[in-house]
């Protein structure tokens, strides 16, 4: 008997990290599976849909100009029921924190249709950070059925807050077997392109998005960027500028024309993967990116206050510098100019996944229904 799963997600790192949970299950004779997308980022999650060749059955197409959270859950939430009436799914699939997943997991919730959260557990210990990922989160802990943490500290985070042990499995990050996959492609046009221009400069990769970057805090790092280039002659910074109004007019505003700083539209992610493969260090307020770097050997400067990814920093492959300007410049300096504490950063263990998370998911979902045993638990 085949098991119908329907896997939701509706932003482009969701989508990044659920197209191998996607193209695993397809693999395998006994799912059928069905994509919903709520297009909550529509051009950014196209460009994964395209890349991993994954062809929704759904597309809600919510995405609106300077919509709210509460447009999008609602919106999100009205368009999934009827796809839960038409399909009537042994299970539905979500992904970590974003409105998406709230709203998906609570569509299914309200039709008694279990919800399997992956990349559960993550907690930052505070509701204002990240807003409003960590809300989302440990909302849909609370109706989830069954919990694939990426982490054992994720699962900890469950069992401290009273999930049943049984209905969880520790099968690693999916985003590592998402960049297993996009790692091992030729370089593309754009990113071949933009190493060839940087020649031997040491370059720097930034990506900075967040609510509670917005503001000061981005202003701050714009700052930083400006003087970092004109310490390092040596250095080229590329930083991939989010299309939304309030993150591109402040970095245009401050870096536009500023010499070796490239302003970049967000890049396909095969090509991301290539520049950061390719790269130096990378400074973020990215959750994900926190758990793609430390498989290529990259070091990464957080750029947030606290993070849910802890892991990271307990194995070293995370620095936290804040969003303050002079400790974001000092710390990206260090890694600069220490070539030991560089090399310490760059040869940590990952501790987010060893590209084998889909399968153990699948077979966790064999488990749960009663087919073949549950599958070890991921360790690092």
């Amino acid at each position: 008997m085949k098991h119908k799963v329907l896997v939701v997600f509706g932003t482009r790192p969701e989508a990044i990290k659920m197209a191998p949970v996607v193209l695993e299950l397809k693999r395998r004779a006994e799912f059928q599976v069905k994509v919903a997308v709520t297009a909550q980022h529509r051009q950014l999650l196209d460009q994964v849909l395209s890349l991993f060749e994954i062809v929704p059955d759904y597309d809600l197409d919510i995405m609106a100009p300077n919509q709210s959270l509460a447009q999008i859950s609602s919106r999100a939430l009205a368009g999934l029921d009827p796809i839960l009436m038409r399909e009537q799914p042994a299970c539905v699939l979500v992904h970590g924190d974003t409105s998406t997943t709230l709203a998906a997991a609570l569509a299914a919730f309200y039709r008694k249709v279990p919800v399997g959260h992956v990349e559960a557990g993550l907690r930052s210990g505070s509701l204002d950070f990240p807003f409003p990922e960590e809300g989302n989160r440990v909302l849909t802990s609370r109706i989830t059925t069954w919990h694939f943490c990426p982490t054992d500290r994720a699962r900890d985070n469950l069992l401290a807050e009273g999930i049943d042990a049984e209905k969880i499995v520790v099968t690693g990050n999916t985003v590592i077997d998402a960049l297993s996959l996009a790692a091992g492609r030729a370089i593309p046009g754009a990113a071949q392109s933009l190493l060839a221009e940087a020649g031997n400069k040491r370059l720097v990769l930034l990506e900075v998005h967040r609510r509670e970057s917005w503001g000061r805090p981005l202003e701050e790092i714009c700052d930083v960027v400006s003087r970092l280039v004109d310490r390092f002659p040596e250095l080229e910074i590329l930083f991939s500028v989010h299309p939304n109004p309030k993150v591109r007019d402040t970095v245009e505003g401050i870096l536009a024309g500023k010499e070796r700083v490239r302003l970049l539209a967000p890049l396909p992610y095969d090509q991301w993967v290539q520049l950061m493969k390719s790269c130096y260090l990378i400074a973020t307020d990215s959750g994900g990116m926190q758990e793609e770097a430390p498989a290529l050997g990259k070091p990464v400067v957080v750029l947030r206050d606290r993070t849910e990814r802890p892991e990271g920093l307990a194995a070293g492959t995370l620095t936290l510098a804040g969003t303050d300007g002079e400790r974001i410049f000092q710390t990206i300096s260090l890694l600069l100019t220490d070539s030991e504490l560089y090399q310490k950063m760059a040869t940590a263990p990952n501790p987010y996944g060893d590209g084998r998370a889909s399968g153990r998911l699948a077979a966790a979902l064999l488990y749960f229904w009663g087919e073949g045993a549950k599958p070890s638990d991921f360790v690092w």
